[in-house]
């Protein structure tokens, strides 16, 4: 399984930009809070990351306190956590794992072991090897002291006086240790190293982002000017080109112009030359119009006799047609005739057999 985003925690500006730029080139995605309080409300509000990178000294909640509070929380506590910080010693290493910190970033990072880290970090999720979150260690806390702890007894005090003294009524006072110059030196040293080391890591991170912002404030001014003289640059540029193209342009036309112009004239001349009939044209286009004369006669002619022959055929058959006409009304005339003499004839008979039949019947008597 590929890491592909992370979330940075450290109080310094300086060394989350440090961090930041080596987990970009590996193309993560990249949340930063600057302190363990920001960190805890980003995770309740944003996807968990695949893993955190925590500072161990921060102010308020420092690292050791946000990583137990992580590992405490179900919805977070199998993240891994990889603890930034200067002391990397195999005690010091133990005793972060039993907080649940995966492993241990030396500051400053560097690109190599930061590369190995992540991918031993993602076999071991691919393959489920990152440890559990173990069980709170009873407020025990990791210290950036190299000072052997002191031996006191649990319930033991402190008194200036060296010697002990019994209590009220007989009874003996609790375990008290004489605060003997040794003693005074070896808590005045601890406490001064504490209040130095804290005092140096506020002034150093303070000193950190006064010179990031120096330097994000001059690298933007610088990235301005450059961007302004690269605007300026390309205006000058573009005028310049359009200035020489403008030139070119005008050249261009000329030069087409002028081409253009010999190409018209040496039509013109050849137009010149060719332009009208000459004599042999006439003599040959007389020709071809007297011969062409010639066979329209005959073709006319022929069309003529033709044209004669066939108005005879057609008169012809018309008079054929009229006088077969004419015979055949006459014949029909004819018939006409002697069908109506029939019919009188036959009407009269017919007339004078009913009168005698009559007749015959005594209707006359």
């Amino acid at each position: 399984m590929a890491i592909k985003n992370a979330l940075l925690v450290d109080d310094s500006k300086v060394a989350r930009f440090a961090l930041s730029k080596l987990l970009e080139s590996r193309d993560m995605e990249v949340n930063m809070a600057g302190s363990a309080e920001e960190a805890l409300d980003f995770l309740k509000s944003h996807d968990r990351p695949d893993v955190i990178f925590m500072d161990h000294l921060m102010p308020g909640m420092n690292g050791v306190e946000a990583t137990k509070a992580i590992k405490n929380n179900p919805e977070t506590a199998g993240i891994p956590i990889i603890m930034c910080t200067s002391k990397k010693s195999s005690s010091f290493m133990e005793e972060a794992r039993n907080f649940g910190v995966y492993n241990i970033l030396t500051k400053p990072p560097h690109n190599e072991g930061l590369n190995l880290m992540l991918e031993q970090l993602a076999s071991d999720v691919e393959q489920g090897n990152v440890p559990e979150a173990p069980v709170e260690m009873n407020g025990h806390d990791l210290r950036e002291s190299d000072d052997e702890p002191m031996d006191f007894p649990e319930d033991a005090s402190v008194q200036l006086s060296p010697k002990a003294e019994s209590g009220l009524n007989g009874q003996s006072a609790p375990n008290v240790v004489p605060l003997t110059s040794d003693l005074i030196e070896q808590i005045a040293r601890s406490a001064v190293k504490t209040h130095i080391n804290n005092r140096l890591h506020e002034l150093l991170s303070s000193l950190f982002d006064e010179q990031f912002d120096h330097l994000k404030r001059a690298l933007d001014e610088t990235r301005s000017r450059q961007e302004a003289t690269i605007e300026e640059r390309l205006e000058s540029l573009s005028k310049m080109l359009d200035e020489r193209t403008r030139n070119l342009r005008d050249e261009v036309a000329a030069e087409v112009n002028l081409n253009l112009g010999r190409e018209l004239t040496s039509l013109k001349k050849e137009l010149s030359k060719n332009a009208g009939f000459t004599s042999e044209h006439m003599a040959e286009l007389k020709d071809h119009i007297t011969s062409v004369q010639t066979i329209d006669t005959e073709f006319w002619q022929t069309l003529q006799s033709e044209a004669i022959q066939q108005a005879h055929e057609i008169s012809r058959e018309t008079a054929e047609d009229i006088a077969q006409r004419t015979i055949d009304l006459y014949v029909s005339q004819q018939r006409s005739a002697n069908s109506r003499i029939y019919t009188v004839g036959l009407a009269i008979s017919l007339g004078i057999f009913s009168v005698g039949i009559a007749w015959l019947s005594g209707l006359f008597g």
